[in-house]
């Protein structure tokens, strides 16, 4: 992870899928699939661009209702690991519209935000079943990161078992 400076705090999360291994991964990696369910409730991706290979860059615009009316919050990163169907890792950091990487002060966060983060995906064949492993370092435990989260692997599951049934 780059740029962490004092936050070392990780989500760890974990969920089991009763699907394969294989459509799991595409969830991750297939940009229709992702732009379906990454978000808390209430976003939405409206840009997504994913290179899924080590060194490939990924895009992505979300917007989200606020109180305040909308908000679009973008971000980069680079896949840092891809082994199929199993393990993915990219780093990622807020942007503006263009890409250029925005220091966390610049959207109202802590001093301690860390730039750029790390999001790790394991995945585990159960038989027909998928355990997910998800860690994004540099976002503390119990943070509003960490909600975030579970709300979009509650799309997920929607997404999920709507391909499954």
């Amino acid at each position: 992870m780059n740029n962490t400076d004092a936050a070392t705090d990780s989500i760890v999360l974990e969920r089991v899928f009763d699907a394969p291994i294989w459509l799991i991964w595409e969830m991750w990696t297939d940009p229709e699939h992702f732009a379906a369910w990454y978000g808390p409730a209430g976003a939405r991706v409206s840009v997504i661009e994913m290179d899924v290979r080590v060194g490939g860059v990924r895009r992505i615009m979300m917007d989200i209702s606020t109180p305040n009316g909308l908000m679009q919050m973008w971000f980069t990163g680079e896949h840092l690991a891809v082994a199929a169907p199993s393990r993915l890792v990219y780093s990622e950091s807020m942007c503006d519209a263009e890409g250029a990487i925005l220091d966390p002060a610049q959207m109202g966060l802590p001093g301690s935000h860390p730039t750029t983060t790390e999001v790790m995906i394991q995945l585990t064949d159960l038989d027909g079943r998928t355990r997910m492993i998800m860690t994004h370092a540099g976002i503390p435990a119990g943070s509003p990161g960490e909600t975030g989260w579970t709300m979009a692997f509650d799309k997920l599951q929607t997404r999920v078992t709507e391909r499954t049934s």
